[in-house]
């Protein structure tokens, strides 16, 4: 993903969820970032462009220890 569009990713998790949230470019992985809470891993984001439509996929697993 571009610079641009994990900024405004970025803005909408802050906004959204918590100010802690940071999302971060994936090495050479173009259609996807990773999104912590602060220094935590949560899951990642996927850029879903289909037929002139864009949109994003937030993936998150949830450990049975975390329970």
């Amino acid at each position: 993903m571009k610079p641009e569009e994990i900024r405004k990713l970025e803005a909408y998790f802050k906004r959204t969820f918590n100010q802690g949230m940071v999302i971060k470019a994936r090495a050479k992985k173009d259609e996807s970032a990773e999104v912590y809470l602060e220094d935590e891993f949560l899951g990642v984001v996927f850029r879903d462009e289909e037929d002139g439509e864009l949109s994003y996929s937030f993936s998150m697993a949830i450990l049975d220890i975390d329970l």
